[in-house]
């Protein structure tokens, strides 16, 4: 005789073969399809392989144990529900099992009725659960130009943007790459007396040393090979506004002479003119660097720095701003899904714990990427933890303690910038606080085996 549960399949994860064997014959007899495996190892394995309504875990087994096996299927598969036994109870235990995502906790030995009366619960809320189980954050409002959060941290970088914004000095912002100090320089312009001029930003690391100063004032018609006319710098074109210098840090110290010159008598001078043109521009200026440390290494110029460090405004990185990410999330997933037409999807409480349990290091941009790529891949207007990158999802076998090389350790936090910000080299390098040629010499070594995907 069939039932309805015939489709159902059941993963019996057990080191004692006899529980195994009673078990499977108890749950064949009700009309589940049952699959045995003897360690967490196995039962990953087969998890990847078969689709699984049900896994009934042991808590103790040699290696790996039965509550990392419970958190693995809660942050990689939708679709299964959890259940623990035990020869050992404890309040403790069941708690905890509680907590990492098993619905269900029998302690050895249950009886057949019992063992039945707790399969069918479990699956009863999977059931349910398919139907829809998921909250929909509220988009929240942005602060000025872009800037969300209510933190303390966020609230400090605020306070601090207003404060600068209704002065005239230099400021200079801090903070590692995506934590969106451009966007805080945006804020400063257009809540100040400023805000009907332009706002120019300038990344001063992503043009070549070489063209820097020529794009920066500008230069005369002739004077260099190409110059076929003259051409006005962003100095310029930012008459009357501000001047945002983004990676002022990667300056060469030449280039810093002139900057200093510019901050000191307010006037620029194009390339092959001998004649000082002045110009009126606030300049605030961005550094995911130490400062303080390249000055003291005699690659960054101390008189530059106190010119530029009227102001100071740190930006926080993502993992210190708690309760901002899910509004970060809802933000961007609203955004993303209006620009491709779609219904703004759910977050599930469990995706929203894996987000904001990690440790973003590429800060907002990174949690702005992955946002955009779950409206994108994801099928339906449910986020759940397993349709979060692989990357960012608790694995039962993946090797996390002191047995490691330090080459490992690198490797594997390479690999994972990587992905995190789509195989972009550059970002990466940012990110990591190394040069693209190192970068690449690392990806090239055979110790750290990337098979991320690269692109430039």
């Amino acid at each position: 005789m069939t039932t309805k549960r015939d489709k159902e399949r059941v993963l019996i994860v057990d080191d004692s073969a006899p529980t195994i064997e009673v078990l499977q014959r108890n749950l064949a007899a009700e009309g589940y399809q049952v699959f045995a495996a003897s360690g967490v190892a196995e039962a990953v394995e087969l998890l990847e392989a078969t689709p699984v309504d049900l896994v009934i875990t042991d808590l103790k087994m040699p290696r790996v144990g039965g509550m990392d096996l419970v958190r693995h299927v809660r942050e990689n598969f939708r679709d299964t529900e959890v259940m623990m036994i035990t020869g050992y109870p404890s309040i403790e235990g069941a708690v905890q099992a509680i907590k990492t995502g098993a619905e269900e906790y029998l302690a050895k030995p249950f009886t057949d009725a019992e063992l039945s009366e707790a399969v069918g619960r479990a699956l009863d809320r999977l059931r349910h659960r398919r139907h829809g189980r998921s909250r929909e954050l509220a988009v929240p409002a942005a602060m000025p130009h872009g800037l969300l959060g209510e933190s303390e941290a966020m609230r400090e970088v605020l306070r601090a943007v207003s404060k600068a914004a209704s002065t005239p000095a230099t400021v200079l912002i801090s903070g590692e790459s995506g934590t969106g100090k451009e966007l805080a320089a945006r804020a400063i312009h257009y809540a100040s007396a400023r805000s009907s001029a332009p706002f120019v930003p300038v990344n001063c690391g992503g043009i070549p040393d070489g063209l820097l100063e020529s794009e920066l004032f500008g230069h005369v018609k002739g004077a260099f090979t190409g110059a076929t006319e003259a051409r006005a710098g962003f100095f310029h074109a930012a008459d009357g506004g501000t001047i945002f210098l983004d990676e002022v840090s990667e300056t060469s110290m030449s280039m810093q002479v002139k900057l200093l010159r510019v901050l000191q008598d307010k006037e620029v001078c194009m390339v092959g003119s001998n004649r000082a043109r002045k110009v009126d521009v606030r300049i605030l200026a961005a550094t995911n660097k130490d400062l303080v440390g390249l000055v003291e290494k005699g690659t960054f110029r101390k008189d530059l720095f106190y010119r530029l460090n009227v102001i100071t405004i740190s930006l926080p990185p993502l993992r210190n701003r708690g309760d901002d990410i899910p509004l970060l999330a809802a933000h961007f997933a609203h955004r993303f899904a209006a620009e491709m037409a779609r219904p703004q999807p759910r977050f599930s409480e469990r995706a929203m714990a894996v987000l904001r349990s990690f440790d973003w290091p590429g800060n907002v941009r990174e949690l702005e990427n992955v946002i955009q790529r779950l409206v994108l891949m994801t099928d339906g207007e449910d986020i759940d933890a397993p349709d979060l990158p692989p990357l960012m999802r608790f694995s039962a076998l993946r090797r996390t303690g002191l047995d490691r090389t330090l080459a490992e350790v690198e490797a594997e936090h390479i690999r994972n910038v990587l992905a995190s910000v789509g195989g972009n080299k550059t970002r990466a390098a940012g990110i990591l606080g190394i040069d693209r040629k190192t970068l690449r010499q690392k990806l090239r070594a055979p110790l750290a085996e990337l098979n991320s995907p690269e692109r430039d």
